[in-house]
C-alpha cells in the first residue's frame, strides 16, 4: 500500500461477496482506489471497504441493483461527478439453477439480468470517461460454466457465455483507446456459492487438480489484467479452474 492517495479507481460488481471482496482487496493493495458494490446489502460491501481502509488503501461502498438501468445510471453518476472510472469488474451474479425443462420464466430473466444486462447497464456509461483518459480496464467475471456447460445451469451459461462475445467485440472497439476487456472464468472456488453442491470428494472427481480454487488465485489474476502490464492482453478468456477445461 501507498501513503499517496492512488491517481485511478475502479469499480467492483457484487464487490461484498467472497470473491468480490478478494477482487476489492487485491486492486486496492495494487494502488486503486476502490469502490465496493453491492445490490442491496451496503453494510456488506460498508465492511469490505473498510477492511481495505484498516490495510492503508482507499475504498468507498455504494448500492444499487445493476439490473435497474435507471437505478445504475444514476447511481454512475454521482460517481463520475468524482472524476472517470478507470476499471471495472463486472463480478455481480446471481444463480436460479434447475433443468431448462423445468425452468421458469423469472428464473431465465433474473439470471440474465443481472449477469448480462447489468454488464452492459455498468459498462456503457463508463466507456467514454475512460477514453478521454486513455487508459481503462474491463474484466467480466465468467463461469467455466460458460465454456463446458452444467446441468442445471442453462440460464448461468447462457448469461456467463455472453459476456466471452461482448468483451471480444468491446475490445476492438476500445483497444486504441489503451483500453481492454477480457473474461476471467473461474472453476469451482471456495465461499458460500459452491454450498453443498459441491463436496470434497465430488470436487476431486471434477477437478484435476483435486481442490477448490482460493478466491485470492482468481483476485490475483484480476489485479494483474487491471494493471498497466496487462495493457496488449486484450479479448481474451483466461479460466482458473484447476484445469477442469
Amino acid at each position: 500500500m501507498t501513503d499517496a492517495k492512488p491517481s485511478r479507481r475502479a469499480l467492483v460488481t457484487g464487490g461484498s461477496g467472497d470473491l468480490g471482496g478478494a477482487i476489492c482487496l487485491a486492486l486496492a493493495a495494487s494502488g486503486y482506489h476502490v469502490i465496493v458494490h453491492a445490490n442491496r446489502g451496503l453494510e456488506r460491501a460498508e465492511a469490505v471497504a473498510a477492511a481495505i481502509r484498516e490495510a492503508g488503501g482507499c475504498a468507498q461502498a455504494v448500492a444499487f441493483d445493476v439490473a435497474d438501468a435507471a437505478a445504475t445510471r444514476a447511481a454512475l453518476e454521482s460517481l463520475l461527478a468524482d472524476g472517470a472510472i478507470h476499471t471495472v469488474v463486472n463480478n455481480a451474479g446471481v444463480h436460479e439453477d434447475m433443468p431448462m425443462a423445468g425452468m421458469t420464466d423469472d428464473a431465465w430473466h433474473r439470471v440474465i439480468g443481472v449477469s448480462l444486462h447489468g454488464f452492459f447497464h455498468v459498462t456503457q456509461p463508463l466507456l467514454l470517461p475512460m477514453a478521454r483518459a486513455r487508459f481503462g480496464r474491463v474484466v467480466s467475471i465468467s463461469s467455466v460454466a460458460a465454456v463446458v456447460g452444467n446441468r442445471g445451469q442453462t440460464n448461468y451459461a447462457a448469461a456467463k457465455a455472453a459476456l466471452h462475445g461482448a468483451s471480444k467485440s468491446l475490445a476492438r472497439e476500445m483497444a486504441s483507446r489503451g483500453i481492454t476487456a477480457n473474461v476471467v472464468a473461474p472453476g469451482i472456488i471456495e465461499g458460500k456459492m459452491i454450498g453443498e453442491d459441491f463436496p470434497p470428494e465430488r470436487i476431486r472427481e471434477m477437478v484435476p487438480a483435486q481442490r477448490a480454487g482460493k478466491p485470492e488465485e482468481v483476485a490475483a489474476l484480476v489485479a494483474f489484467l487491471c494493471s498497466d502490464a496487462a495493457g496488449y492482453i486484450n479479448g481474451q478468456v483466461i479460466g482458473v479452474n484447476g484445469g477442469m477445461g
